[in-house]
């Protein structure tokens, strides 16, 4: 009898011990903002008219974008205009890169936006922009990434940090981008 009191009061102990945690997490969760934003910003010594087709032609991303190299098996197919305004570009790769697409739905001389929609491993629906900024002979290139939160996604968030996740592929994908843009023609 000791002992079958003994294993209900360790079971009631771990399944409370279970739902404060999880009670903990949606606390968090129901914490964490609506979007995110993730951004980087380098400094290329180049115009932005050497940049921005590196950015407004995504046959030209393989130059600079990290994703390009992360599965060199990864399916491509372009659509739409051939480079800027509508044009379009999927992928579908393995877990590294997963499945999605992106359009471009503005493209300016000092600015690139596009519509990047992820359907595995998860889906997502995000806006990505780039800022060219001339500085004299540089231009600073500023890459943004935003998207809204939904409560699934802010539970993630409690345990990954987005910009973290992101953040050094911006960061390496802008230094491609510098070298590529930084090579002498």
């Amino acid at each position: 009898m000791k002992e079958t009191a003994a294993v209900k009061t360790i079971l009631l102990g771990l399944v409370a011990l279970v739902v404060v945690t999880v009670a903990i997490v949606l606390i968090l969760a129901a914490m964490k903002p609506d979007s995110f934003q993730v951004q980087r910003s380098i400094a290329i010594n180049a115009p932005p008219e050497r940049i921005q087709p590196l950015i407004a032609d995504f046959k030209a991303w393989g130059a600079w974008s990290p994703w390009e190299k992360k599965d060199l098996a990864m399916k491509r197919s372009f659509s739409g205009a051939e480079s800027g305004v509508g044009a379009r570009y999927a992928w579908e790769g393995d877990k590294n890169v997963g499945r999605g697409s992106m359009e471009i739905v503005e493209a300016a001389p000092s600015r690139v936006a596009l519509k990047l929609d992820f359907i595995a491993p998860f889906e997502a629906h995000n806006d990505a922009v780039f800022a060219l900024q001339p500085q004299g002979q540089m231009t600073n290139v500023i890459w943004t990434m935003t998207g809204p939160t939904p409560f699934v996604g802010k539970i993630i968030h409690v345990f990954m940090n987005m910009d973290r996740m992101v953040g050094g592929d911006f960061e390496a994908g802008l230094a491609a981008m510098k070298a590529a843009a930084e090579r002498p023609v």
